[in-house]
């Protein structure tokens, strides 16, 4: 048993000594709260230290007609906006890190959210905000090139959404949890109890607080509107971690 903890403790001390803290050395896989589970698009969800890292491929699980031809997510497109136009990008794999707070919490001082991912849809797609680049614009030109299922990509290939992303409230429910952003708060649907959410029955960041199938005990979220500004408000509500890709 001495020679079994001797070797334990050489096992910790070594990995530590390779840059990791020991608090990331000793996470348990199990202590991990089931609601990550429901980010099927992630290629691992796991525990370091005091945030949950998502890691995914970027790529949506649904057709559309951004993917080059040979794909096998290829479709043309075949929504119902009659001024859709194809944007010239094409759909590109990246491996996107995400580390988000385990218990978010509100911040004393609010950030903005930043042109680029926001959060992660549960498939795995960036989220991104009510704005088009390069300098804050509105989306009134770039709706007309989201594709059926209100994605698109940008310049160099990364899929996102600004609205309401159709394949999951299609197919997870329109008062689902439908992603988290980068400051851990979750991301619900544009129906709750049976009736569509307006941002007039939203805050300034576009959520409000109370329990959810999710968070039974309760939880600030953010709430999907058809209307500007669509996912998130004028800022975080909490401390935002980090996306890197």
């Amino acid at each position: 048993m001495k020679n079994l903890v001797f070797i334990l403790s050489l096992f910790l001390f070594t990995n530590c000594g390779k840059g990791e803290s020991e608090e990331e050395v000793i996470t348990e896989e199990n202590s991990l709260p089931k609601v990550y589970n429901k980010i099927y698009g992630a290629t691992s969800v796991a525990l370091q230290g005091n945030y949950v890292v998502i890691k995914v491929d970027g790529t949506p699980d649904h057709k559309s007609p951004y993917f080059n031809e040979t794909d096998p997510l290829y479709t043309p497109y075949d929504g119902n906006n009659p001024n859709f136009n194809l944007n010239p990008n094409r759909i590109t794999s990246f491996d996107f890190t995400y580390k988000i707070p385990l218990n978010p919490t509100e911040a004393p001082s609010k950030s903005s959210t930043r042109l680029g991912s926001i959060g992660v849809a549960l498939n795995g797609v960036a989220i991104y905000n009510q704005y088009a680049g390069p300098n804050n614009q509105p989306l009134t030109g770039e709706i007309n090139s989201f594709d059926q299922y209100n994605g698109h990509p940008q310049p160099q290939g990364v899929y996102h959404y600004h609205i309401e992303p159709l394949y999951l409230t299609e197919n997870q429910g329109n008062e689902a949890l439908l992603g988290f952003l980068l400051d851990g708060f979750p991301v619900y649907g544009p129906f709750e109890d049976n009736l569509k959410v307006t941002n007039e029955d939203l805050d300034d960041y576009h959520g409000h607080n109370h329990a959810t199938n999710d968070f039974p005990d309760g939880i600030y979220h953010y709430h999907i509107t058809e209307n500007d500004p669509y996912i998130n408000g004028s800022g975080y509500f909490g401390t935002p971690g980090t996306a890197t890709q």
